[in-house]
């Protein structure tokens, strides 16, 4: 097998080692995100430690897509098919209105104490919940795309 072989398949392994590591990451956030959801009918509000830790999953996923997932995906892209990149341009833009509503989120919650005003936690979570679902749906997208394509 030539040098040129092996990189590409060691960059094939990095690139899915990478993608499965984030997909981990996303199933724990969303797995606290329906915690924190089902408590919004509750008389009991989360408490803030339990905000602040899905606040912090929520960037760290979010980061790590920016920095890492999709500039792995970009460079496979760039050297395996125009199609792709046509793609990512199409659907960046889309992820990234997302990520603002979750850097809000986090600008608002984040730092959350017992005594804050809990009054829109409920229309945050859920739009935040909207959000995510749209995210994943493109994220599942460029994934598709890497894995069939590339």
């Amino acid at each position: 097998m030539s040098d040129k072989n092996l990189d590409g398949e060691k960059s094939v392994q990095c690139i899915n080692s990478a993608v499965d590591n984030w997909l981990a990451e996303r199933n724990q956030l969303l797995v606290q995100y329906f915690r924190l959801s089902g408590n919004r009918n509750s008389p009991s509000l989360p408490d803030g430690e339990q905000i602040n830790q899905f606040c912090g999953l929520l960037i760290d996923y979010v980061s790590a897509g920016h920095f890492e997932v999709y500039e792995q995906i970009v460079g496979a892209c760039e050297i395996n098919g125009a199609e792709s990149i046509q793609l990512l341009e199409k659907l960046y833009p889309e992820i990234s209105e997302t990520t603002d509503i979750v850097v809000n989120f986090n600008d608002k919650y984040s730092q959350f104490v017992e005594d804050a005003a809990f009054d829109h936690l409920d229309k945050d979570l859920s739009v935040l919940g909207e959000a995510i679902a749209k995210r994943v749906e493109l994220e599942d997208n460029l994934i598709d795309t890497l894995r069939t394509k590339h």
